[in-house]
C-alpha cells in the first residue's frame, strides 16, 4: 500500500533555529496519526512541510508517492490542511465560504460541508467575524470536509473548543473520514483525547521526532521501575527517562523488564505517561526538565 505521507531527512530551518531537523517518517494511507508535543516541537512545521505551504530548507516530502512541490499545485487536490490560526474571510458569511469553497474545489462536497455545520449548529447567514473561536474553528473544518481530501492535515482542531465539543467534533470527524479511508494527521497537546482514535503516534519535542508507532507498540514496550532513591542505568533495558527525589527513584524504560528485587515495583505506564517520559529525555533535547510526573496518580512507592 502507497504510504498516504512520506518525508526522508526533512528539515525546514528559521534563520539559526530549526522548526523541524532529521524527520524520516511514514503515515500509513487510510491511518488515523497523532501527533504530540509541546509549543516549538515542529508539529505545526512538519503540517505545514506536508501541504507545500512551506519549502524544506532539507530533505523531501511525498504525498501518495509524488514529491510536494511548495511552487506547485499537483498534490493541493488530494489535501485538506486546518491552520491553528484560520484564515477565514472575516466579512465573509458562512454561506459565501462555502460558495468560496465550492469554486476552488471542483471535487467539492456541498452535501458534506453543510452537513459538518448542521451537526454543530453553526448558522450560514451569520459573517464569520461574529462567530467564536471555536464556531470559527467548525467552519475552518467544514471547508476541508467540503473538499472531500484524501489526506487531511489538522493543526490543532480542537483547541479553541470547550471539553464537551472536542469530543463531539472528534467523534464526528472519527465517523466521516471512516466512510472513505481518508488519511487524517492531526496534532494536540492533549494526549488523551488522541488515543481513543488514532492508530499511530508521532512524539516530538525540540524539532526532532522522538518515536513513533502504533498506539499499540508504545503501550507494549516501556515499563515504569519505582524504587529507592538512587541512580544508575537500569541493566538489561533502554532508559528513556528518570527523575529522583528524596524518597525514591523513577524509571521509564523499555525492555527488560529486569529483576531489581522486592525493592522495586514494575508498572505498566498509561500513554500520556510514556509521551511525557519521552518528551522529558534530555538526550533527545526534551521539551520538559523534570519528570517527577512520570510518576502520575497512584504511582508513589509505599514505604
Amino acid at each position: 500500500m502507497t504510504a498516504a505521507l512520506e518525508t526522508i531527512g526533512l528539515g525546514r530551518r528559521y534563520r539559526s533555529n530549526w522548526g523541524l531537523r532529521d524527520c524520516s517518517l511514514t503515515v500509513r494511507e487510510g491511518s488515523i496519526t497523532g501527533l504530540v508535543g509541546p509549543n516549538g516541537a515542529g508539529k505545526s512545521t512538519l503540517l505545514r512541510l506536508a501541504a507545500g505551504l512551506s519549502r524544506p530548507t532539507a530533505g523531501s516530502v511525498r504525498i501518495f508517492g509524488e514529491d510536494v512541490d511548495p511552487n506547485g499545485t499537483a498534490h493541493l487536490g488530494r489535501i485538506g490542511y486546518f491552520d491553528q490560526v484560520r484564515p477565514l474571510y472575516g466579512n465573509f458569511k458562512v454561506e459565501e465560504m462555502l460558495t468560496f469553497g465550492r469554486r476552488l474545489n471542483s471535487s467539492w462536497d456541498d452535501e458534506a460541508a453543510r452537513g459538518w455545520l448542521a451537526e454543530f449548529g453553526i448558522p450560514l447567514e451569520r459573517k464569520v467575524a461574529k462567530l467564536s473561536l471555536g464556531q470559527q474553528a467548525q467552519v475552518a473544518l467544514a471547508v476541508c470536509m467540503g473538499k472531500r481530501p484524501d489526506l487531511l492535515l489538522l493543526d490543532e482542531p480542537v483547541a479553541a473548543l470547550d471539553p464537551l465539543a472536542r469530543r463531539q467534533l472528534l467523534q464526528t470527524l472519527l465517523g466521516s473520514v471512516a466512510d472513505r479511508g481518508t488519511t487524517v494527521v492531526l496534532s494536540s497537546h492533549i494526549v488523551s483525547e488522541l488515543e481513543p482514535i488514532c492508530d499511530e503516534l508521532i512524539i516530538l519535542s525540540a524539532a526532532r521526532v522522538q518515536t513513533s508507532g502504533t498506539i499499540e507498540e508504545l503501550l507494549a514496550g516501556p515499563r515504569i521501575l519505582v524504587g529507592p532513591r538512587q541512580e544508575f542505568d537500569p541493566p538489561g533495558a533502554d532508559l528513556v527517562s528518570s527523575s529522583v527525589t528524596s524518597r525514591q527513584s523513577t524509571y521509564l524504560v523499555r525492555g527488560g523488564p529486569p529483576d531489581l528485587g522486592s525493592d522495586w515495583q514494575v508498572l505498566e505506564p498509561n500513554l500520556e505517561e510514556i509521551v511525557l517520559g519521552y518528551l522529558s529525555n534530555p538526550a533527545a533535547g526534551g521539551g520538559m526538565s523534570s519528570v517527577s510526573s512520570i510518576a502520575g496518580p497512584g504511582r508513589e512507592r509505599a514505604e
